[in-house]
C-alpha cells in the first residue's frame, strides 16, 4: 500500500509512477463519463425519487425537463459530479490497479483468476465511497430540489453546508451504508465483466494489452456498465431514496436501507426496484465504454 503514497522519485524530467498513472488516467476516464452520461443521470434520479404518477415513462420525464429548462436542464448539478466522480474513478482505477499488482506479486506468472479479478474490482469499489457518497448525496439534492424560488440549495458548496448544518458529518455522507454495499458488490462484477473481457481477447489474439484498438475497450466497457447496473440497480433505488429523504429525523420516510427496501415493495412492488432502468441501460454501454477508453487512451499516452 506505500506505493500509493510514496512521492515521485527525484529524477530529471517529469516522471510518473504507476500508481500516478493510474490515478491520472482514472480521473480522465472519470470526466469523460460524467459529460457522456449526465443527461440520463438526471432523468434516472428524477424517475426513481419522484412521487408515483410524476412521469409517465423516462422519456416524459426528459420532455418535461426539457420544456422547464432547457437543453441546460440535462446538465444541472454537473459541476459537482464532474470534479468528484473524475476524482471517484481515479480512486477506483488506482485502488485496482494496486490490486491487480497485488494478487499478481502472488499469481506465480499466471492470470488472475476470477475471484482475484472480483476482488480487486470490489476493493475499488469500496475505496471510491469516501468520495462517490457525498458526491452522489450533493447531486441528487440539487437534481430533485423542487424549481421554486428562492432555491433551496444555491449550488453544491450551499448544499453541502446546508446538509452539514442539519445532520454535521452525516447528513454529508446520508446513504454511505447502502453506497458500500452498492460499489463493493458493482464494482467486483463491472471490473471483473471488463478485466476477464481483456484477458481473452489477449488469449486468442495473441497481442498485448496495449495493442488492443480503443474501439474494442468501449465495447468491453459497455458489457461491464451492464454487469454493474444488472447485478446492483436494486440497491442503488434505496441508495437514491435515502439520500432525498428528509433530513429531519421526524419527517424522514425511511429507517435506513431494510426499512426502505421494504416500504418500496410494499408499495410497488418489484417495479418500485427498477424505476429509472430504463435511462440506465440507455447511458451505461455508452458512458462506461468511454470511461474504459480514455483510460487506456491516457495510460497509453503516458506510458509511450
Amino acid at each position: 500500500m506505500s506505493e500509493l503514497i510514496s512521492p515521485p522519485p527525484d529524477t530529471p524530467g517529469l516522471r510518473l509512477t504507476q500508481t500516478q498513472k493510474d490515478l491520472i488516467a482514472g480521473s480522465i476516464g472519470g470526466m469523460t463519463q460524467v459529460l457522456v452520461g449526465q443527461p440520463f443521470d438526471i432523468v434516472k434520479v428524477r424517475v426513481q425519487t419522484a412521487p408515483k404518477g410524476t412521469y409517465a415513462s423516462p422519456l416524459d420525464c426528459a420532455a418535461q425537463l426539457l420544456k422547464a429548462d432547457g437543453p441546460k436542464g440535462f446538465y444541472k448539478g454537473t459541476l459537482t459530479p464532474l470534479l468528484g466522480i473524475g476524482a471517484c474513478v481515479s480512486i477506483q482505477f488506482g485502488a485496482l490497479e494496486w490490486s491487480k499488482r497485488f494478487f499478481g506479486s502472488r499469481a506465480n506468472g499466471r492470470e488472475l483468476n476470477l475471484a482475484e479479478l472480483y476482488a480487486s474490482g470490489a476493493i475499488a469499489g469500496v475505496a471510491n465511497t469516501i468520495v462517490a457518497n457525498p458526491v452522489e448525496h450533493i447531486r441528487i439534492r440539487l437534481q430533485t430540489q423542487p424549481e421554486v424560488t428562492p432555491r433551496l440549495y444555491n449550488g453544491p458548496l450551499d448544499c453541502a453546508a446546508k446538509l452539514y448544518k442539519a445532520n454535521g458529518i452525516a447528513g454529508v455522507f446520508k446513504g454511505q451504508a447502502s453506497t458500500i454495499l452498492r460499489d463493493g458488490a458493482g464494482y467486483g462484477s463491472y471490473f471483473l465483466a471488463y478485466e476477464w473481457l481483456v484477458q481473452r481477447h489477449i488469449r486468442v489474439n495473441n497481442v498485448k494489452r496495449e495493442d488492443i484498438s480503443p474501439l474494442w475497450a468501449v465495447t468491453y466497457g459497455a458489457a461491464a456498465g451492464f454487469a454493474l447496473w444488472f447485478s446492483i440497480y436494486p440497491v442503488d433505488v434505496i441508495k437514491s431514496k435515502l439520500q432525498t429523504d428528509s433530513l429531519d429525523p421526524a419527517k424522514r420516510q425511511y429507517k435506513g436501507i431494510v426499512d426502505c427496501g421494504l416500504k418500496t415493495w410494499r408499495a410497488q412492488g418489484w417495479r418500485g426496484f427498477t424505476g429509472g432502468l430504463g435511462p440506465t441501460l440507455l447511458r451505461s454501454p455508452v458512458a462506461n465504454g468511454f470511461t474504459f477508453a480514455a483510460f487506456e487512451v491516457a495510460m497509453r499516452a503516458m506510458s509511450s
